[in-house]
């Protein structure tokens, strides 16, 4: 009989129940219980009774004769039932033991063979989003060099860091941001989707199908590859958008975004106005707008914090994210948010770490010093000096050394900060005067003037872009003493005629005789004036502002259709007007047809419009509009004294 319907003939009333106290094997013989020996050890009977309720719930294991083993036990002094109870007690420690050391010696066979066929799934997809979509053993044999794995450790990005509030947190104060918010949201109150890159208000419009979708193209090399894509729709009003920004009227854009809230190029081009008229904060809500409708898109495998998901720049879909990213980044900068600028500046080396089309990696040592993740800094240059040299970039020259500094490593420090000075010599007068320091006899030596004249244009311009971000980290006095120290230090060096000076020198001539297009991309949209000065007017003339610069490799999934010749329209004659104010036009020329990207031209156009734009702008708020003149007042007007003209 079971235990089940030993209790349904007891009853309720399981005190009844006598159960034998637990006996070894080297006591064969059972003494008769005492009642006081009862009262005393009533809680090893209670013990019993709760493995007896254990055992029925093991479902009634059956025996070796195949019928379901039976706990009777009415007469507790019998040596039988003893013995009985306690050889079930050991075989069911044995086989408990013999679960617990199969599960740790073979769990994922056990998880194999037990697994239906949505915990299979379940696991395989577990498996893509931690791994890459391989295993850990494929994703050693998977790259002969570390740069994958590495990547995947040094650009993995946390969703904590990603929030700025977060960090203004920390800065001002749960209390001071709380109170912020809430009057900021004000009395209503809609609940928005769930993002990481941005932060939606109550203002923005609620989000719907924007037509903006994305697909895995590929995987290899433990990284998944991603593309954006536009329904037709979304097409059509791309095609609407570049005749609103050929139109020079801002208000063409605002009226799509009246239609179509949260479509990309759109936000990012009225985002390029609002700075322009120094709303920073319109400006920097567009471009969270933009990364709010773009994250809303992606595909369930991107995982931004994984630094395994690549977008490949050619794509012409694709570049919306790395501009929107890119003027992110400098809106956190300017909020002062240098943590959360440093996580988006992660994710944007993430997206395509070998080519880095918008230069993320001149960028990225600049916040890393500005929030104190020194040791995030010098693993990178550590992990990747062997196959990307960023040696040979003078931020990452004068960075690292600045980060050991600040580690207290002094001896390693002063040792890179002297060579740094031997090969970028030009470094120091600039950043001496960005930073309101007159140089002493040592920084004025011949050594470094020389050097800053007779550099290559393409150092100068990044020597002009490391300054002009990055001098205020230099402007601390304890950092100030220790250059001083170490261009001493240097001009004895020089006096001594150390063989590198020549050897630098060389490498200055031969390595710097070209600027990469990446690099004027990533001067162009950052508009730190020192560097942008230094860019070519060829290069500057060909900038659509929604995108800069497109590589020469571009793909474009569609083309915008050819358009009738359209020379009697308002807007042509306007275009035609503005085209008569330059000085190289004639009139026998036909009106350049312009593409989706521009021609040259046409941007030639647009820059002297900008101008133009910019002086009416100024004229237009210096005008004041008369009042109407009542007739009745004229002779009041008459008799006015000249000091209230005045």
């Amino acid at each position: 009989m079971s235990s089940r319907a030993l209790r349904k003939l007891q009853g309720d009333d399981l005190a009844a129940l006598e159960l034998p106290e637990t006996l070894s094997d080297e006591e064969p013989d059972v003494q008769p219980i005492s009642a006081k020996k009862n009262k005393k050890k009533k809680k090893p009977a209670v013990e019993n009774l709760f493995e007896l309720l254990n055992e029925d719930e093991d479902n009634d294991v059956p025996d070796n004769d195949g019928n379901q083993s039976e706990e009777i036990e009415t007469q507790p002094e019998t040596q039988t039932a003893a013995n009985q109870t306690s050889k079930q007690k050991k075989k069911k420690k044995k086989k408990r033991k013999g679960k617990e050391k199969e599960v740790t010696e073979n769990a994922d066979d056990i998880a194999k063979d037990g697994e239906d066929e949505i915990d299979a799934s379940i696991r395989e997809v577990n498996r893509i989003l931690n791994n890459g979509n391989i295993g850990e053993g494929e994703l050693t044999a998977a790259s002969d060099t570390t740069y994958i794995s590495n990547n995947k450790a040094l650009l993995m990005v946390e969703h904590k860091h990603l929030n700025p509030e977060n960090e203004l947190k920390r800065i001002f104060g749960s209390r001071t941001i709380r109170e912020e918010g809430s009057r900021r949201r004000g009395q209503t109150r809609r609940r928005q989707k769930v993002s990481w890159m941005a932060q939606p208000t109550d203002s923005w419009p609620p989000i719907g199908k924007t037509g903006l979708s994305m697909q895995l193209k590929d995987t290899k090399e433990g990284c998944q590859y991603f593309l954006f894509e536009h329904s037709q729709q979304y097409q059509k009003v791309q095609f609407e958008f570049y005749d609103a920004v050929e139109s020079l009227n801002p208000q063409n854009i605002g009226n799509i975004l009246q239609l179509q809230p949260y479509h990309i190029d759109a936000l990012i081009q009225l985002s390029e106005v609002f700075r322009m008229s120094e709303d920073h904060n319109m400006a920097a809500e567009m471009i969270e707008r933009a990364l709010f409708s773009m994250e809303m898109s992606f595909h369930p495998l991107f995982n931004m914090t994984l630094g395994t998901c690549r977008l490949e720049y050619k794509y012409r879909e694709n570049r919306s994210l790395y501009l929107a990213l890119f003027k992110h980044i400098g809106s956190m900068g300017q909020r002062g948010c240098n943590r959360t600028a440093l996580e988006f500046t992660k994710f944007l080396l993430s997206l395509d770490p070998d080519n880095d089309p918008l230069c993320a990696l001149l960028l990225i040592d600049f916040y890393a010093i500005r929030c104190g993740e020194y040791e995030f800094l010098v693993r990178l240059y550590n992990e990747w000096e062997a196959h990307r040299n960023l040696s040979q970039l003078p931020n990452f020259a004068f960075s690292i050394p600045l980060a050991y500094f600040h580690q207290g490593e002094t001896n390693k420090a002063d040792e890179m900060l002297q060579d740094s000075l031997l090969m970028f010599p030009g470094v120091l007068s600039p950043l001496l005067d960005k930073c309101g320091v007159q140089a002493d006899q040592s920084a004025a030596h011949v050594y470094f003037k020389d050097a800053e004249i007779s550099q290559p244009d393409a150092l100068k311009q990044l020597i002009a872009l490391y300054v002009g971000r990055c001098f205020a980290c230099w402007k601390l006095p304890e950092v100030m003493e220790w250059l001083e120290r170490n261009v001493k230090s240097v001009i004895d060096q020089v006096e001594k005629k150390n063989p590198l000076i020549e050897t630098y020198k060389q490498r200055r001539q031969s390595r710097y005789k070209g600027t990469p297009r990446n690099i004027y991309r990533h001067i162009l949209i950052s508009e730190i004036p020192t560097a942008t000065a230094t860019i070519p007017q060829d290069v500057a003339s060909t900038v659509l502002s929604y995108d800069p610069l497109p590589p020469l490799d571009s793909v474009q999934a569609y083309a915008r259709p050819s358009r009738p010749n359209r020379v009697q329209t308002d807007g042509n004659a306007f275009s035609m007007f503005l085209r008569s104010l330059m000085p190289n036009f004639n009139p026998n020329e036909p009106a350049p047809e312009q593409g989706a990207a521009g021609g040259a031209e046409g941007n030639q156009l647009r820059q002297g419009v900008g101008a133009l734009m910019e002086a009416m702008r100024d004229l237009l708020q210096n005008i004041r509009m008369a009042e109407p003149q009542l007739e009745n007042q004229d002779n009041e007007e008459e008799e006015r004294p000249l000091e209230e003209w005045d």
